[in-house]
């Protein structure tokens, strides 16, 4: 028997576990796809907040299938900065190239992008998507034919335009061939808000008493009609200009309703121009005996 202690008995210990390569690429590659399950939902999450829903009407008379008005619905990826036609422009190259609408300049000097956007006439190019509430509904013009989706006929707005004669004509003309036909700088303050505007039909699609009046101007046609009666180097001819706006369906059918002015993209005073054109006309026709 031996005289030396015997140590205490200890609790028994598992051998730790040794890692094997194949349990090191397991776990990596289940970590690799909780990271990629993560990140999908992060931009599922971010792609829903930086997306806006556009219902654009559409309509094609030469397609079978599409000649029932409808509303299609778009989602496109928001950016600071954009506006409808940025967006539009984006679901046509993107989703539907056979989305068709007017557009040119992209900086609110040609016009041609007049649509009716949540309810109101606007440039399309000049509306900020930020500005406007979700989902954004984009029509075309009122009370006017619809060619196809947001494109509208505009044949009867230029003739009403060019009804009033919308060009300089004078017989006062300088004797010189190299002389000016001076302006005063106070008659050009008076008629300069006139020479903005940029015959997008805005105004006339607003106005309740053209969608009635189908020969009524128009407040465009008539604030063309102002911009050459005002100026004082036509003061031969403005007599001439007021007996076209005096007519039946000139000046004298607006109601003073403002709707026109409210929804001009270039700010322009329309329903002040008309209501100083009525009284033009009417000091034309005073006698005093």
């Amino acid at each position: 028997m031996s005289t030396q202690e015997q140590e205490p008995a200890t609790q028994e210990q598992e051998p730790p576990e040794t890692e094997s390569p194949g349990d090191r690429r397991r776990a990596e590659k289940q970590r690799r796809l909780a990271a990629d399950r993560q990140a999908e939902a992060e931009a599922a999450t971010t792609t829903d907040e930086e997306t806006v829903l556009l219902k654009v009407f559409r309509y094609d008379p030469e397609v079978e299938d599409k000649q029932e008005p409808r509303f299609d619905d778009f989602h496109v990826p928001y950016e600071d900065g954009m506006t409808v036609l940025d967006a539009l422009i984006y679901a046509r190259d993107t989703f539907d190239s056979s989305l068709t609408f007017r557009h040119s300049c992209r900086q609110a000097i040609c016009g041609s992008d007049a649509l009716f956007v949540n309810g109101s006439q606007r440039l399309a190019c000049k509306t900020q998507l930020s500005d406007l509430d979700a989902p954004v509904r984009v029509e075309p013009l009122p009370h006017q034919d619809v060619v196809k989706d947001l494109v509208v006929d505009m044949e009867h707005f230029y003739d009403q335009m060019h009804a009033v004669e919308p060009y300089f004509q004078s017989d006062d003309l300088p004797e010189g061939d190299l002389e000016e036909q001076r302006q005063s700088r106070e008659n050009r303050e008076k008629v300069k808000m006139s020479t903005r505007c940029i015959w997008c039909g805005a105004c006339t699609s607003s106005c309740n008493i053209a969608a009635g009046d189908n020969q009524y101007l128009g407040p465009a046609a008539i604030n063309k009609a102002y911009r050459f009666t005002m100026d004082e180097r036509e003061a031969d001819k403005k007599e001439h200009r007021l007996r076209i706006l005096e007519q039946e369906h000139g000046v004298w059918r607006c109601q003073t309703q403002f709707s026109c002015t409210e929804v001009c993209p270039k700010d322009i005073p329309l329903t002040e121009h008309i209501q100083e054109l009525k009284r033009e006309a009417v000091k034309k026709n005073l006698k005093f005996w």
